[in-house]
């Protein structure tokens, strides 16, 4: 029986089991959806530096990481001091049959969009059946079989 198993839905499943939900996936909320042969992953990260973005992936094990640094004025008084500071980092474990090797990254408008390649091993792939008229053998050694087809 064939089953569909999406290597991106695992891995953010597998994460929502160990981290809880995304409020609290330590300031990082994010998006992902399949279209054609890859994945888009699309993460907020508002009022962060892009140079303290990083993005590896080492075995299955995805990761990002950025700093937002608070304001300090010296002689500011906060009434309300809600937006967190400091490092953020989510890991997502991914399954096989992506191409890790070839993820492109964009930062604009507070968003981080991987853009995250099927692998061609992955990629389904019709076969083409080969037929010829008259006898054909299928099967070779001891089980040998054949089967005539009529045209």
């Amino acid at each position: 029986m064939a089953t569909y198993w999406d290597p991106i839905q695992e891995m953010d499943r597998l994460f929502s089991t160990f981290a809880g939900n995304a409020r609290q996936s330590g300031g990082m909320p994010m998006d992902l959806f399949r279209t054609g042969d890859h994945y888009v992953l699309s993460m907020d990260l508002p009022g962060v530096d892009p140079g303290t973005i990083d993005v590896s992936v080492e075995d299955r094990t995805l990761t990002v990481r950025a700093e937002r640094t608070q304001r300090s004025d010296a002689d500011a008084q906060w009434l309300v001091r809600e937006r967190p500071a400091g490092t953020f980092a989510r890991q997502l474990t991914v399954g096989r049959g992506l191409a890790l090797d070839s993820i492109s990254a964009s930062y604009a408008d507070g968003v981080l969009s991987l853009t995250i390649p099927v692998s061609e091993e992955a990629k389904p792939r019709k076969v083409e059946v080969a037929h010829t008229a008259g006898a054909t053998a299928i099967g070779q050694g001891a089980s040998e079989s054949k089967q005539t087809i009529e045209s």
